[in-house]
């Protein structure tokens, strides 16, 4: 089988669970966003010069593409649960020991991993924005609706930790 499969001709595409849905429906565009976002993560993974970020940024993007399996399905149970909310939220207040708690407005853009890292942060707010129009129409998980949440502040820890000083 080719790359193409000429099935998308006529503007619909396929869910993960096989349904046929309108390609520029909020639900394709959401999980489109997070892709974009997904793109921004292995971008910033390929820029950073901290391996524990490049790490961490490795295994959050095994977890993102689980996170879009659930948005393109439609009536199966979520692949991210809530332990995944939590780990999330452990590893943040692990890396905000770290780096400290902030203290004055970031500028991005002092290291090009720390760049691209907030870039995939305003993404993972426009997704959170477009999943709650969505959940307005349609079923989204509840974990789902966390972890989008989690998700730009776990980028902005992320992209403090790359930025910090090392001893």
């Amino acid at each position: 089988m080719g790359v193409y499969t000429k099935t998308g001709d006529k503007g619909q595409t396929s869910l993960y669970t096989g349904e046929r849905v309108d390609k520029d429906s909020l639900r394709v565009e959401t999980y489109g966003t997070i892709d974009e976002m997904n793109s921004a993560l292995g971008m910033a993974r390929a820029f950073c010069e901290n391996e524990e970020v490049k790490t961490l940024l490795y295994m959050l993007q095994k977890d993102v593409s689980l996170f879009m399996a659930d948005l393109a399905s439609l009536g199966q149970p979520p692949h991210i649960t809530e332990m995944n909310v939590s780990e999330m939220e452990q590893e943040m207040d692990r890396i905000e020991g770290i780096v400290g708690p902030l203290r004055k407005f970031l500028v991005p853009g002092d290291t090009k991993g720390g760049a691209m890292l907030d870039l995939a942060r305003t993404m993972a707010r426009r997704a959170e924005r477009q999943m709650l129009r969505l959940a307005r129409e349609e079923e989204v998980h509840e974990t789902d609706r966390l972890y989008i949440n989690r998700l730009s502040d776990y980028c902005f820890m992320l992209m403090r930790l790359e930025e910090h000083p090392s001893e």
